[in-house]
């Protein structure tokens, strides 16, 4: 059995400053990932600063249209939240999709955007990791990757593909990481927050060791958008994505004005498809205009032993998620 000290936070202020005081320490909110990490072995924190009572659990609605999401906002809460059904139905979709009411009901923002991968081979503790263990190697790449591997965003260093759905449907919309650390307040772009695991695995966020989350602004809506979320997975539910999209279309007449894209269980990173979305503007909404885009979204992928499969199912995916959106 390993110890660990333990902190209460009773303001912001006072957990990074404890953060940063001590050797190996880690933020503990819902801790639904955090102490499974734990438990397996994985992180090994000295001291646990519990950041529960720092009140970053509201929802604010900002006076240019933007939404502001307290760290502490569980996944349940910002899901059933009434503006983020209203405009952010890709959200609320997203949210619904992810592990079991039980855990939606403890999982928080700030945790769900530093989830950590489900590849078992990091997880087993005993396999060659790169993201474990630097320079240790990658099992995935020679041995089972077909539900949890990538097929974007892979290196010859790492190829587990990044779990959240929640994080699918903010690179769609369009987000802000505003953190805190002993340095002072930074905003950190949502499509730079995760990183590519290139030569460097171990490096998953843009976030500096001694920075804490307090909140995820996220953009406007696109006036008269509409949105959804698709997630393909061997069962229907507390199962993780094969493949999924977020997608939120604004048309005028049959033709689409704006668009966003992202994609999930295929990427290493939530997977913004940006050359995807310039496809999709000023086009008719049609599916020979759909399957272009999803072939755009996809091109560079490159499939592993066993999951070469997600290329053709991403693009189903997002062609599915656009027909929806557009149907009638």
């Amino acid at each position: 059995m390993r110890h660990f000290d333990y902190s209460r936070a009773d303001s912001v202020d006072q957990a990074v400053a404890t953060y940063a005081q001590a050797e190996g320490a880690s933020f503990l909110a819902g801790g639904t990932n955090l102490l499974d990490m734990v438990k397996l072995d994985i992180m090994r924190p000295e001291l646990m600063v519990d950041v529960n009572r720092l009140g970053l659990n509201q929802v604010e609605e900002l006076d240019d249209g933007r939404l502001r999401i307290g760290a502490m906002v569980t996944n349940a809460a910002l899901a059933r939240h009434p503006r983020v059904e209203k405009d952010y139905a890709v959200l609320s979709e997203a949210l619904l999709s992810g592990a079991s009411t039980q855990l939606r009901n403890k999982a928080t923002t700030g945790g769900n955007v530093m989830q950590r991968v489900r590849c078992p081979y990091f997880r087993d503790g005993n396999s060659a990791c790169n993201k474990r263990d630097p320079g240790s190697g990658c099992s995935a790449i020679g041995g089972y990757n077909r539900s949890v591997h990538a097929v974007l965003g892979t290196s010859d260093q790492c190829i587990a593909s990044h779990p959240s759905d929640m994080c699918v449907a903010m690179a769609a919309i369009g987000a802000t990481v505003n953190v805190l650390g002993p340095e002072g307040q930074r905003d950190i772009d949502f499509l730079d927050f995760h990183l590519l695991p290139g030569d460097t695995p171990w490096k998953e966020f843009a976030l500096k060791d001694d920075e804490l989350i307090t909140h995820v602004t996220l953009d406007a809506p696109i006036q008269g958008a509409k949105s959804t979320y698709l997630k393909l997975r061997d069962r229907s539910s507390y199962q993780f994505a094969l493949a999924s999209s977020g997608a939120i279309v604004a048309l005028d007449g049959n033709t689409i004005r704006d668009a966003r894209l992202a994609l999930g269980g295929v990427g290493t990173k939530p997977w913004r498809a940006q050359e995807a979305e310039q496809a999709l503007k000023g086009q008719p909404a049609t599916a020979a205009t759909f399957e272009k885009a999803a072939r755009v979204a996809m091109q560079g992928a490159k499939g592993y032993e066993h999951n070469a499969f997600k290329i053709p199912l991403g693009q189903q995916a997002i062609v599915r998620t656009l027909t929806n959106l557009t149907a009638g």
